[in-house]
């Protein structure tokens, strides 16, 4: 292996890892604010992708009609435990103020933007457009999401909560095969330029897809240092009970780490949905590979969890490179020493409530 073979190695590594990164960001925050192993991040990048190619294609986008169920049941279910606290009381006041304040907070979005993609041909959108389209279809199903999943569950054991993330996963798959099929897609490149550097090649995508990570990474800082809103989900991830006796709403927190998972997660998928295929199910690799450089930062550090996921993306480059066939079995096997390192260095604590 000469030089630019490395170089150009290295820069495939750092583009794919910056994606990884903004996944492993993404599922540290999930973790840290509601203890969920969030296992269907990567069906945000799929959902994205292929929402975007929807849109391209000139098709409806069908994320629109599962954002649109998605509000119908958060809706049915914030009716119903109402009821229930009613019967409780003994009567039944406010409940046209609760309805209609529930019917805004659930089913306008999902109304308006089901509408908006209805009326609107995508393939005439200018592409920034498309992508912000895309975004505000399917970011909003993250806090539906939680509401619907995790919310009445949001006390129990982190045992719990994966499993019915697992669930989650695998319901979602079967959900994207319906809407979108077996077969995969790709979108329009942002860029088609080129940048010559001596011997190595460096496209006008991969550049987009490096910078917009770093961006998001600089800017998922400044929104956690610098605001009140950030400072409130640090201190639920830090303490929940803690949190929870300063007036800080745990619940708010969770639907906004949701929120904020899912649009980094759509944000990749439209990301590399220019420069590889993306199927209903290739969601999970992806959002896996994520999860390995979480893991590396322990589900708790930032800026390690980055770091390890463009390691990720670096030993993928490289095995790729050496032994094509076995590098998905290399790049997972770097959870192992990790894991292993972490049981013997870490005390061993109770699961928290």
């Amino acid at each position: 292996m000469d030089f630019s073979i490395a170089a150009i190695l290295v820069l495939d590594g750092v583009s794919t890892g910056a994606i990884y990164a903004l996944l492993a960001l993404a599922i540290v925050l999930v973790f840290s604010v509601t203890r969920v192993i969030f296992i269907p991040q990567g069906e945000f990048v799929t959902y994205g992708a292929l929402t975007m190619a929807a849109l391209q294609s000139g098709k409806f986008a069908p994320t629109a009609y599962l954002l649109l169920a998605l509000g119908v049941i958060a809706f049915a279910m914030d009716v119903v435990d109402a009821g229930k606290r009613w019967r409780l009381m003994g009567h039944g006041a406010g409940l046209p103020q609760f309805l209609l304040l529930a019917g805004v907070k659930y089913l306008l979005l999902p109304i308006v933007l089901f509408c908006v993609a209805k009326a609107i041909p995508g393939a005439e959108l200018p592409m920034p457009l498309q992508a912000a389209l895309t975004l505000a279809i399917v970011a909003p199903m993250g806090p539906l999401l939680y509401r619907v999943a995790y919310q009445p569950l949001a006390e129990a054991s982190v045992l719990v909560l994966l499993i019915v993330s697992v669930a989650v996963h695998f319901a979602l798959v079967g959900l994207g095969l319906l809407m979108f099929g077996a077969e995969g897609s790709r979108t329009t490149p942002f860029s088609d330029a080129s940048f010559e550097f001596g011997s190595i090649i460096v496209s006008g995508q991969s550049a987009i897809v490096v910078a917009t990570s770093l961006l998001l990474i600089g800017a998922l800082y400044l929104f956690f240092e610098r605001t009140l809103v950030g400072k409130a989900l640090r201190a639920t991830a830090v303490n929940r009970a803690g949190a929870r006796l300063m007036g800080i709403g745990t619940v708010q927190a969770g639907r906004l780490a949701l929120t904020l998972a899912a649009g980094m997660g759509v944000l990749s998928g439209i990301l590399i949905a220019p420069v590889t295929t993306v199927y209903y199910d290739s969601g999970f690799l992806i959002g896996l590979k994520g999860f390995v450089g979480a893991i590396v930062g322990g589900l708790a550090s930032y800026p390690v969890a980055a770091a390890g996921a463009i390691l990720v993306g670096l030993l993928e480059a490289f095995a790729s490179f050496w032994a094509s066939g076995y590098k998905e079995v290399i790049v997972f096997t770097l959870v192992i020493p990790v894991l292993l390192w972490r049981s013997f260095s870490s005390a061993h604590l109770d699961d928290e409530e």
